[in-house]
Order: C-alpha cells, then structure tokens, then sequence
C-alpha cells in the first residue's frame, strides 16, 4: 500500500492534512485582504521593480504589493525568534530556560517570543507606513487611520503567528516555513505565464539550458538536504565471563544542514532591513548631517549586487553557523551518551567525546553552509552571467519548497510507521 493509500485510511492523519490546507488557504484569503482606506495600485507601481520590496513579497505570499491585512508576513515573529536564540547565548536565564528546564521552560521561552513579535509588528508597520508617507503615498491618513493601520497590520503578524504554530503542532510540517512555502507556491502560475507571455522562440536553447540547470539544482539541493553522517554509537550490554559485550546498537546522524532554511529567513531579513531605514532616512529629509551621510552610504553599499551579494552570502554562512549550534550541542549529547551507556569507537566518554562531535560537526556545516550561501545568491550569479534577470534561479524559493515538501513528507512518514507499528501490538 503506498503513502497516499495509507493517509487517506488513517482517519486522524487524514483530518490533521485537511487541516493544515484549510489554514493555508485561510492565510492565502487574508493575503488578498487589502487594509482600508489605501489606494492598492499606486503601492503596487511604487514596490514593483524594488529587489526589496520583492523580498519582501516573496515571504509576504503577495500580501505586501497588495498591501493586505498581512502584509508583513511572518516576518516579526521571525525576527523576534532571532533576538530570543541570539539572547540564549548571552543571558544564562534564558539559555537555562530554554535548553534544560524540559517542555515547560521551551513553552515559557516561546511565551516570550510571541511577546516580543507585538511590538517588533508596531515598529516594522510604523517603519513602513511612515516610508509610504515620504513618497506621497499615505499622505491623506490622518493620526486616527494611522493608529488603525498599524492595529490592523499588527494583529495580522499575531494572526499569522497564530496560525504557524497550529500548523507545526498538527506535526504536517513547520508552520512558518508552511507559511512561506504556500506564498511561494501561489506566485508560480502568475510567474510562469509571465515568462511565456514574454519569451521569444530564438531563446529556447538558453531556455534548455536553464531548464536543465533548474533540474541539477534542485537535484543538489535534496542531495544536500539528505545528506547526513552517520556515527557508530556503541552500548555495554552486560558481559559473559569476563568478556564485555559491547555492539553498535545505533547511529548519531550529523546532518549536513541541519539548520533547514531557517539561516536564509534569518539572512533575508538582516540584510533587508538596513537599506529599508537607511531608504527611510534619506526619503525623510532630515536635517542631521551625519545620519543622511550614513543612510546614503548604507543605500549606496547595498545598491551594489556584488556586495550585495557579498553580505547576503556571509550573512547565511554565520546564521547557520548559529542555529546549527543552538540545536545541535556536542556538550549535551556526550553527556546523554555517557548517562545512557554509550559511547563512540575508540573515544573515551566525556569531554573527548564532545570535542570529537565539534570537530566533525565543524566540517560538516561548513559544508551544508556554503552551500545555503551559494544557493542564497544564485540568482545574482546567473544573472550575471546571462545577463537576463528573468532567467534568476530563485535559490531561496527552490531550497523553501524542497526542503519544506521533504520535511512534510518525512512527518507524515513517521505518523504512518507510528500508527503500522501501534496495529501490530
């Protein structure tokens, strides 16, 4: 009996999926809500072309060109995950709370995250309200429909945060990164027709090309995602005579990403936000010498691809690096093994241990974190090579959607060998 049999006869996995796609369809209705009282079409040409602004689109679902309810896309409660992971490292309070207070301490951590998404949805909705203003765009709000606006935007961030973690406790794939998949997902018809409409026969051999480079990256990037070492872990079953009994019982799999797409989210929204306020800045026409110096400095750096590209690049090599070590802690694990019984082939248990999980878990993320760096900037690489922007591999978007279809499916997996194993009983 194959997958798509055994879910549709599990009746509770089957509810869970039905439910999970009536969210997704829930936040692609509320993407299409537009916020009163703001005239859509003239934001529409104002965003279109901005690389940006595009960003920001692209995580959004459509919602910021439309100027929807949710315009501002999980990207608060992203923001307020990357303070509270980077404050572990800082404030021994939260990382004791997070990391060895069990269940109860992650749900009070994630409390707190949710706390601190509110006021980051003020600020970045302010922020972009006030970037509108200087444009002409918004100018006819009066304080009242400003405070609305804002209300509004921000209780659409809390909702869709609100959804996420529903998705992910249903245990069909990660909310956030469920979130952004089905706004990618959404822009592909709009965007395929678009490249039809505009092609010309005498490119189809370019196009063959790209095709066929469309397919190699996607086949590296489940490669990739999959790949993963395996490290013998033995365990001391008792002895006969005075012969221990020692055999490998199972393995430790190293990932080679084990940091998902989280780095590049993270990465995205960093890099971002800079030339957004050094825009603000410069739009505003203050009158602080030094501040617009900076801005147009900032405006200027960013305008450049090749440094662009540059800070994007390093940007998702340093986050994987951080999010791979606040998952994964060698200390940790070689203290379980050693209170379990087991231990590593020729390392001694303890500290040996750990530093031997460092030195290969080094190795392996370098890797995994070059590639995500690679990935990140593929589109300005191809389209300095081509020359043709409409012919950018979306790096982001192809690593978002392959390894969310790969995450979801390996869930789902385990609830059907979970509920094979429970019949067996």
């Amino acid at each position: 009996m194959n997958r798509w049999q055994k879910i549709f006869q599990i009746k509770e996995l089957r509810e869970r999926i039905l439910f999970v796609l009536g969210l997704l369809v829930v936040y692609r209705f509320l993407a299409s809500i537009p916020v009163p009282g703001v005239d859509v079409e003239t934001i529409r040409n104002f965003t279109s072309g901005n690389q940006i602004f595009q960003f920001f689109d692209l995580f959004s679902g459509g919602g910021f060109s439309n100027f929807s309810i949710v315009l501002l896309g999980i990207g608060p409660y992203i923001t307020a995950s990357i303070v509270m992971q980077l404050l572990t490292m800082a404030v021994p309070t939260l990382h004791n709370l997070y990391k060895e207070e069990g269940e109860a301490g992650r749900q009070k951590f994630n409390q707190y995250t949710r706390m601190l998404t509110v006021p980051l949805a003020i600020f970045q909705s302010t922020l972009m309200i006030n970037l509108f203003k200087s444009q002409g765009i918004l100018n006819d709000l009066d304080a009242l429909q400003t405070i609305t606006v804002i209300s509004v935007i921000t209780a659409g961030a809390v909702l869709l945060m609100w959804i996420g973690e529903i998705i992910t406790e249903k245990n069909i794939g990660n909310g956030i990164s469920l979130l952004i998949f089905a706004g990618i997902v959404s822009s592909l018809p709009t965007q395929i027709y678009q490249f039809i409409l505009n092609s010309d026969r005498s490119d189809i051999p370019l196009y063959l090309v790209y095709l066929v480079l469309l397919v190699a990256v996607i086949y590296a990037i489940i490669f990739v995602t999959e790949g993963q070492r395996n490290i013998p872990i033995s365990y001391s079953k008792g002895s006969r005579g005075v012969v221990a009994r020692n055999h490998v019982d199972t393995y430790l799999p190293l990932k080679v990403n084990q940091a998902g797409v989280m780095p590049i989210i993270f990465a995205v929204s960093v890099v971002s936000l800079p030339q957004m306020i050094a825009g603000f800045v410069l739009q505003s026409n203050l009158s602080i010498a030094w501040l617009n110096q900076t801005a147009t400095l900032i405006n200027d750096l960013f305008q450049n691809q090749v440094i662009y590209s540059a800070m994007y690049f390093v940007m998702v090599i340093l986050f994987t690096y951080l999010y791979t070590f606040i998952v994964f802690e060698p200390d940790s694990v070689s203290e379980n093994l050693q209170r379990q019984g087991g231990f590593i082939t020729g390392i001694r248990p303890g500290k040996k241990t750990a530093d031997y999980l460092k030195y290969v878990g080094n190795r392996i993320i370098l890797f995994g974190a070059i590639f995500l760096g690679l990935i990140a900037i593929l589109p300005f690489v191809v389209t300095g090579f081509t020359g043709n922007s409409s012919l950018a591999i979306g790096g982001t978007s192809l690593l978002i959607v392959v390894s969310v279809i790969l995450e979801t499916r390996k869930q789902i997996d385990s609830q059907i060998i979970t509920r094979d194993y429970d019949s067996l009983k």
